[in-house]
């Protein structure tokens, strides 16, 4: 009877870690297939008109100072892209510094808000100035982290391979991530 019970329950384990692996899989397949549609999205931009006023059957765009709809949309483009994939390194992203990858990601953000105003003289002028708060809370974040690593490093005998896998942060869903920030 025990061991009928044991087998059911080493059977129940290898279904569960079955299902972990083929979750995995399926999660690194749209990962991966998202990463490799990128030159598409991109190229979307082609499918606006060169013309002030872009209309459609969801919304009217106005390129305002831009003067050319398609012009405003491949400069978007250039900058979502880019956001897109720093948001995939960050939430994939198992290293003890996955952090600083919001620095660009907000440098992103801002440039995106930026261009969406329509206001083209000031460009990429004054993102610096805007970034500071986050840098201010991230490089001090990220560099403590190095020192405890560092501090664990000469207190004991681990390698640094040892202590960035105990420092790495373990898998969790978008919305555990998420939650962790807020």
């Amino acid at each position: 009877m025990r061991n009928k019970q044991q087998k059911s329950i080493k059977n129940l384990e290898q279904i569960s870690t079955n299902k972990k692996d083929v979750n995995g899989l399926v999660l690194g397949s749209i990962v991966a297939t998202l990463i490799a549609i990128t030159p598409y999205l991109f190229s979307l931009y082609e499918s606006v008109p060169e013309q002030r006023l872009w209309d459609t059957f969801l919304f009217t765009y106005d390129s305002k100072a831009w003067q050319d709809a398609n012009y405003a949309m491949w400069v978007l483009t250039g900058k979502l892209i880019p956001l897109f994939l720093l948001f995939i390194w960050f939430f994939t992203c198992r290293h003890w510094w996955y952090h600083s990858i919001l620095v660009p990601i907000a440098m992103y953000v801002f440039q995106i808000i930026d261009n969406l105003s329509g206001d083209t003289e000031f460009i990429d002028e004054f993102q610096l100035m805007y970034l500071l708060p986050v840098m201010a809370i991230i490089i001090p974040s990220i560099y403590l982290i190095r020192a405890r690593i560092f501090n664990k490093i000469n207190d004991a005998n681990k390698s640094l391979e040892e202590l960035e896998e105990e420092f790495k942060i373990s898998p969790k869903n978008f919305w555990g991530k998420l939650k962790d920030y807020f």
